[in-house]
């Protein structure tokens, strides 16, 4: 039996309406991006959307929900992004690549979505996205504490919370040079980031990463 067509209507009209909304993100990403927050406005917004500043506001009253919108949105998925690269590590994995999978996706995230950079490190932006990008920094603190803490048992977890605090850092501190470049030089200050990561987690670490299961054979591995 087919739906009523009284029902359709309203689900057409709603997902009319989240394609709008989509767009309206895409060319806020844009803007924001170019010009940064402060000098973005929701006639550029609404002229880079290709709509009239009237269809705007009939979805977002300001600049800053569209903002707000936006960064709830980029949260979410970078949630699941660290979620992914943050994983318990097998101990077999060398640390190389341990480092590489979860630097290549986090960079992967910001080259994908540049306006989460622009917009969390502006000088200027809301408030409530400043609040919700702290509690995202310590939680992303507090994974990166947990897979240290299965690859240093033994570390007081004062030391292990400074670890994480100190490869968070560097890891920010890299990714505005990662951003700035393209192509080559971009890969180039990608695998830079990746190698100080290395150095400087390798005589910490030790070799719990890369290490062989212990199966009884006395054979030593190579590098």
């Amino acid at each position: 039996m087919p739906d009523n067509p009284q029902k359709e209507q309203p689900r057409r009209r709603q997902a009319r309406g989240e394609r709008r909304i989509a767009q309206l993100l895409e060319a806020a990403a844009s803007v924001f991006c170019t010009t940064g927050y402060t000098a973005a406005s929701t006639n550029a917004i609404a002229r880079e959307a290709g709509v009239s500043p009237g269809t705007l506001y009939q979805f977002f009253p300001n600049k800053e929900a569209i903002a707000i919108e936006l960064g709830d949105r980029l949260m979410h998925e970078m949630r699941e992004a660290y979620g992914e690269a943050l994983a318990p590590v097998d101990p077999a994995t060398p640390l190389e690549e341990a480092v590489g999978a979860a630097v290549d996706r986090f960079i992967a995230f910001n080259c994908d979505h540049p306006v989460f950079f622009a917009l969390m490190h502006g000088p200027d932006i809301p408030g409530r996205i400043a609040e919700e990008h702290d509690a995202l920094h310590a939680t992303l603190v507090s994974r990166i504490e947990a897979l240290l803490f299965s690859l240093l048992p033994d570390a007081p977890p004062a030391d292990v919370t400074r670890t994480a605090h100190v490869c968070l850092g560097v890891y920010k501190a890299g990714l505005e040079l990662v951003l700035a470049h393209q192509g080559a030089e971009r890969d180039a200050y990608t695998r830079e980031i990746k190698n100080v990561l290395i150095r400087y987690l390798e005589p910490l670490v030790g070799d719990r990463l890369g290490a062989p299961e212990d199966t009884g054979d006395t054979t030593t591995r190579t590098a």
